[in-house]
């Protein structure tokens, strides 16, 4: 039962609305069938599938509201949450921000992000994906640990004022790390999709191991300011840290995007003017719902263009506080790139570090978007045009908008997998001059 039609979804909702007594009713239907495998020391732990299905129904008496869930279906269930769901809400105080449910709205068709493929993903297909990486790995004596998990899902929103949303989708997450068995060695890969036929599963395992076996034995580099070659997963780990892009923090001068002396800084220069960051629902390698969780239509929209912050998030609330149109928040973020590999960028290089990916990424201060955070599983001394010689690790502590401020080459864009965070994103790998890296880290 865990993906619903359209139609079908429709059918429950419209017993759900039908039950209401409330002045108003707003209700979600999400459902979600998913299956994984995790393999560890060349061999597999665990494997398993999950199916879920569950509604949320938030029913509102004037701007006192009250929430329910539930994920049995039968009639009686039904009316018993809406129920439920009316009971809290004449037990909750008055909300001050309370925002009535949308009517009616209008979408710019259906998304991109349903792929059949994906959907029909099979145990076997997954065992195949984890041999594919646990064979060549044994064979080249490195020790493979990896997670693949895949998922298809709907979303389903209807409400009192007429409102209905439907979308579904498919994803497919994918990342291996290769140690070397002598200990001195790690190498890192990933690949994400909607489709996921798009992902070379195996290709990947192969680039970590060639990554764990180049990195024995680091030499250690004094830190300082480097020109940086950044894949394109270490890039947008930091990349997807400026798009925090919320008016009315911005308003109230709680983010970067504050304004000296009050407002925003809409039509503010803040980076290179190379930078163009979208949102596009129907991007094709990265594609979003064309609605977000309120039921506000999104639509292709510049984030940053040629280096100037053209728009902020407005929720419903502060966008009716300050007399502009909502901007809801966007499912996907597009950085244009370049057209140089990784072994362009290099090539082009006298002196520099190559970083396949950071982690542990923690804030050092919020307003200027300091950030501090590790290299991990391959980072290499360039030298000449040349990668020389694997070196230690290090900790950086860096912000995008200095980063994006000291830009020399814009790469070509993938769909990325970031350490923490999922940006749905489609950036750019990047080489960047005076990248400030604080200490050594002793960790492979």
């Amino acid at each position: 039962m865990a993906i619903l039609s359209k139609d079908e979804a429709e059918q429950i909702l419209k017993k759900v609305i039908g039950f209401s007594k409330a002045d108003g009713i707003q209700a979600t239907l999400n459902g979600n069938d998913g299956g994984n495998i995790r393999y560890a020391r060349n061999s597999v732990s665990t494997s398993g599938e999950d199916s879920n299905v569950s509604l949320a129904v938030n029913s509102y008496y004037g701007k006192k509201s009250g929430t329910a869930t539930i994920n049995e279906f039968d009639d009686a269930s039904l009316e018993k949450c809406v129920r439920r769901a009316e009971e809290l809400a004449q037990l909750a105080p008055e909300n001050p921000e309370f925002m009535e449910p949308l009517p009616q709205q209008t979408y710019g068709g259906e998304s991109k992000t349903f792929s059949e493929s994906t959907a029909n993903i099979t145990p076997d297909f997954r065992a195949q994906v984890a041999a594919d990486s646990i064979n060549p790995a044994s064979k080249k004596d490195v020790t493979a640990a990896g997670f693949l998990e895949d998922n298809r899902g709907f979303s389903a929103l209807m409400n009192s004022k007429g409102l209905y949303a439907y979308n579904k989708a498919t994803n497919v997450n994918f990342t291996v790390t290769m140690r070397t068995n002598d200990g001195t060695g790690s190498g890192w890969a990933a690949g994400t999709n909607n489709d996921v036929s798009k992902i070379k599963m195996a290709e990947a395992s192969r680039i970590a191991i060639d990554k764990a076996l180049m990195s024995r034995n680091a030499k250690a580099l004094e830190p300082g300011k480097y020109t940086v070659v950044l894949e394109s997963s270490a890039a947008a780990d930091l990349v997807r840290l400026m798009l925090n892009m919320n008016a009315r923090q911005a308003d109230e001068g709680r983010s970067f995007y504050a304004k000296k002396g009050g407002g925003t800084k809409i039509g503010e220069k803040i980076v290179d003017e190379r930078v163009n960051i979208y949102t596009d629902p129907w991007h094709d390698e990265a594609p979003a719902s064309p609605w977000s969780g309120d039921g506000q239509g999104r639509k292709k929209m510049d984030l940053i263009k040629n280096g100037v912050v053209s728009n902020l998030f407005y929720d419903r609330y502060w966008a009716s506080q300050k007399n502009v149109a909502p901007v809801p928040f966007a499912g996907n973020a597009i950085m244009e790139g370049g057209t140089a590999s990784i072994e362009d960028m290099i090539k082009d290089t006298k002196k520099g570090v190559l970083v396949t990916r950071f982690w542990y990424i923690r804030p050092v201060d919020p307003q200027t978007l300091l950030f501090t955070g590790l290299t991990r599983d391959g980072t290499f001394y360039i030298e000449n045009g040349k990668i020389k010689h694997p070196i230690k690790n290090f900790r950086f502590n860096e912000s995008p908008i200095i980063m994006l401020n000291n830009l020399e080459t814009l790469g070509k864009q993938e769909r990325v997998v970031t350490s923490e965070g999922n940006p749905n994103g489609y950036i750019p790998a990047m080489k960047i001059r005076d990248f400030t890296f604080s200490s050594l880290s002793d960790a492979v």
